[in-house]
């Protein structure tokens, strides 16, 4: 069994700590499991939220409040304006708000991230004008990214570097259950009233039942074992490693003196200061750099179908309810797809699953822009969403690994906000697109964009698989 000794020294502590995991091939715990499903639980919901971008347009369109073709915000559509409300919301919680997971616990901003959007996706069901949607949407974009930058965080601190690639996946597979759910649920609601209440609304208030399941994952939650060693509470710490890795002794207590230094992924010394500066000094500047990139470009191809998908179907011909339909067919491999790569998750290095993933995303791509067949058309679908979520859960493993413990969630957030300000961008792009050169122009840009994210990872990722930063 190899064993890896990670230490971290806190300079206002009298103490220096070094936690000691177990980096073999065996399984996490049962224990870690549960939690990593109880995490990815809660990110249901966020997804949810987030698949009622594509979704929530053709209902909204049917009640008059939203226009087909209009002018919307800043001169363009309502749909690009709605998609573009919710991701500046994102990349403020993202950028702006990430750091609070490392001032003050990762369960505290998870569970108040839940809870915030919660509030203000039900403030977004009652209102009756573009401009109120799209202002309560900017709102409840903020909680959505605070919760998904501190959901990445919270399991690459809660399971050994040997099983990450799989815990990824696996919370993956369970928070996409949320897009068939969401997309169901339109294709169903969307076309009718009940109860005299647009089907919209009824599809949006079911996504903010969130809060009732923030309470539960509270208690079954602990806090993090490292963010708890880097506050001092060793008691704390030791109690919640004990339960994920009850035969380890994972921490021990040591005095300064004893301490060597820190280390990070690939030898690398970690400096002593963990100021938001920290991100753009070594060993973390091209680390910094070459997420940013990633960041940029893949969500031009991971939004540009999710939140798209119903818009382009139509732009091809298809009615309103079939495009639902199709969008939900296409929708139910998104739980799924994870799945198929747990086997490898562990024993490919990290980065090349994101090169691979990346390259059949751009060229399938262009085949789904080509005028095609119904059933086509829903095979490339499903094959460019398995793509699609095969680079997701790679990427949020990859960038997670890359930043230790003191700087995790603020490093993480601040390079996947970029994700949320490229998408803000490329809505607006995408729409302009679509308008001027079709489902063609939409996808020759997507293929662009993921043909960045294979070059710059493929040449200037770091390796993490078997130096990930654990500490």
């Amino acid at each position: 069994m190899k064993q890896t000794e990670i230490q971290s020294t806190r300079q206002n502590s009298p103490r220096a700590v070094s936690t000691t995991k177990f980096a073999s091939a065996r399984a996490a715990t049962p224990y870690a499991w549960k939690l990593v499903a109880l995490l990815s639980l809660g990110g249901c919901f966020e997804i949810y939220n987030l698949a009622l971008t594509a979704t929530l347009s053709p209902g909204l369109i049917r009640s008059g409040i939203f226009h087909e073709g209009s002018l919307g915000l800043f001169g363009l559509t309502d749909q690009a304006s709605f998609a573009a409300a919710t991701f500046a919301g994102l990349f403020v919680g993202s950028a702006g708000l990430g750091a609070f997971a490392d001032r003050f616990g990762r369960r505290t901003i998870f569970i108040f991230s839940m809870l915030s959007y919660s509030v203000t996706t039900f403030g977004m069901a009652l209102q009756h004008s573009a401009v109120g949607i799209d202002a309560w949407r900017f709102f409840t974009g903020i909680g959505l990214g605070l919760e998904l930058v501190t959901i990445d965080t919270y399991i690459a601190e809660l399971v050994p570097a040997s099983v990450r690639g799989r815990a990824f996946a696996i919370n993956q597979c369970i928070q996409l259950l949320a897009i068939p759910v969401a997309t169901f649920l339109s294709w169903l609601l969307l076309p009718r009233d009940l109860l005299g209440v647009a089907g919209w609304r009824w599809v949006a208030l079911i996504g903010a039942v969130g809060a009732l399941v923030a309470y539960y994952i509270r208690r079954q939650v602990p806090e993090s074992p490292q963010w708890l060693l880097q506050r001092g509470r060793f008691e704390e710490a030791r109690a919640v490693q004990a339960k994920i890795e009850p035969n380890s002794h994972g921490l021990v207590v040591n005095d300064p003196q004893d301490s060597s230094p820190d280390t990070g992924s690939a030898g690398q010394e970690i400096p002593a200061y963990t100021s938001f500066s920290s991100l753009f000094r070594n060993p973390y500047l091209r680390r910094t750099l070459v997420l940013i990139v990633l960041n940029i470009f893949q969500a031009s191809g991971f939004y540009g179908l999710v939140n798209w998908l119903p818009t382009l179907l139509i732009s091809q011909g298809f009615t309103i309810l079939r495009s639902l339909r199709y969008t939900f067919i296409i929708s139910i491999v998104y739980p799924l797809s994870p799945l198929l790569f747990v086997p490898i998750a562990d024993k490919t290095e990290r980065k090349w699953h994101i090169v691979l993933a990346a390259s059949f995303a751009a060229v399938l791509g262009l085949f789904f822009s080509r005028p095609a067949g119904s059933l086509m058309l829903v095979t490339l679908g499903i094959l460019l969403t398995i793509s699609n979520n095969w680079l997701s859960f790679a990427y949020h493993a990859y960038q997670a690994e890359l930043y230790p413990t003191s700087v995790r969630a603020r490093g993480v957030g601040f390079v996947y906000s970029f994700s949320r300000l490229s998408t803000v961008v490329s809505s607006f792009l995408i729409a302009l697109l679509l308008r001027r050169f079709g489902p063609f122009g939409v996808f020759g840009f997507i293929a662009c964009s993921m043909a960045i994210v294979v070059v710059t990872v493929g040449l200037f990722g770091p390796r993490t698989r078997t130096t990930a930063t654990q500490e």
